[in-house]
C-alpha cells in the first residue's frame, strides 16, 4: 500500500482538483496535485487527504507523503488518528457557545432602554438644523438687502458727483 501511494504521490496530475484514490474506514482517501511556482519554475507536488462528512478533508504532515513505505501507509490512518481530538475541541466550542446562549436569546427579546432617548434627542436635533436653516436663509436675505443698499448708495453717489462736475460749456 505504501508503494502504491508513493508512486502516486510521484505520477497523479489532478490539475488541482480532489481526486478519488479510495476509501478507509468509511472515509475517502483523496489526492490533490497542487503547483507553486520558485525561481520562474513550476513545482508540482500531490498532497493526501481523508474527506469525513460535509467535504471536511483532515490530512496528515500537510498532506505530504512519507517516502518511506511503510511509514506512507499510516499516512491516512494517522490524519484519522486526529478525529477525536478535534472532535473534542467542537464539543468545547459547542459546550461554551450553549452556556451563552441564553443570554444572547434575552438580549435578542429584550427592547433597547435607550430607545426613548434616542428617539428625544433625534427630534431635537431636527428643530436645530431647522433653526440653523432659518438664521442661515434669513442672514442671506439680510446681507442680499444690505448689498442692494450699498450698491444703491455708490450709484447715487455716482450720479451726484457726475452732475456737479458738469463742465459749463
Amino acid at each position: 500500500m505504501g508503494t502504491k501511494l508513493n508512486q502516486l504521490a510521484e505520477l497523479s496530475q489532478t490539475a488541482g482538483q480532489y481526486q478519488e484514490i479510495g476509501t478507509l474506514y468509511g472515509f475517502i482517501a483523496l489526492v490533490k496535485t497542487e503547483i507553486s511556482e520558485k525561481e520562474d519554475i513550476d513545482l508540482k507536488f500531490n498532497r493526501f487527504f481523508v474527506q469525513g462528512d460535509g467535504n471536511i478533508k483532515y490530512t496528515y504532515n500537510n498532506g505530504i507523503m512519507a517516502k518511506d513505505p511503510q511509514t506512507a501507509a499510516l499516512n491516512f490512518l494517522n490524519a484519522l488518528e486526529k478525529l477525536p481530538r478535534y472532535i473534542k475541541e467542537e464539543e468545547k466550542k459547542i459546550s461554551e457557545m450553549q452556556r451563552d446562549l441564553p443570554v444572547l436569546e434575552e438580549l435578542v427579546r429584550s427592547s433597547w432602554s435607550k430607545e426613548s432617548r434616542l428617539s428625544e434627542l433625534k427630534t431635537e436635533l431636527a428643530a436645530i438644523e431647522r433653526k440653523i436653516q432659518s438664521s442661515i436663509t434669513a442672514e442671506s436675505k439680510e446681507q442680499l438687502n444690505e448689498e442692494k443698499a450699498i450698491k444703491i448708495d455708490d450709484d447715487q453717489v455716482q450720479e451726484k458727483f457726475t452732475i456737479k462736475w458738469k463742465s459749463p460749456h
